[in-house]
């Protein structure tokens, strides 16, 4: 498909709640579609749509050779912790330490609408929980001080 350009800290965009998606169709397909071609081009684990200048709720995650696609993710149930470093797309040359759940449920729609549900830890959900916060306009340079307490 299409590598598409990755929006940069400073943008305005990557501080806004997305849009839920009332609609999934060719232009959400399209989308998850360039999404993917610009992660890999890039060498990231996850993408937004709001990192490429969409404010909808849509963002893919690959770990392990497993790209799941999510349209309007909601997070359901956390349990623990995990501290480790992250860098953002977003943000080029930047790591820092965060704490995120060390386990998350999250529930979706896949890209025909179909609704369901992701049990995730380590990696894999520390990748969902930092896409899920582009989505409501968080950064993980945000997390960083309140991982340092």
């Amino acid at each position: 498909m299409a590598v598409l350009n990755v929006v940069k800290i400073g943008d305005p965009i990557l501080r806004q709640e997305c849009l839920e998606v009332k609609k999934i169709n060719a232009n959400i397909e399209k989308l998850l579609d360039n999404m993917a071609d610009t992660m890999h081009a890039e060498l990231g684990v996850g993408l937004a749509a709001p990192q490429v200048g969409i404010p909808k709720r849509v963002m893919i995650v690959e770990v392990e050779d497993r790209l799941i696609e999510f349209v309007n993710p909601v997070i359901i149930k956390r349990e623990g912790k995990q501290y480790g470093e992250e860098g953002c797309l977003s943000i080029p040359g930047e790591f820092k330490n965060v704490i995120r759940s060390d386990q998350l449920v999250v529930k979706a729609q896949d890209r025909s609408g179909k609704e369901f549900q992701v049990t995730a830890s380590g990696l894999l959900a520390r990748a969902i929980e930092h896409e899920i916060d582009h989505l409501d306009g968080i950064l993980f340079v945000d997390r960083v001080e309140e991982s340092a307490q």
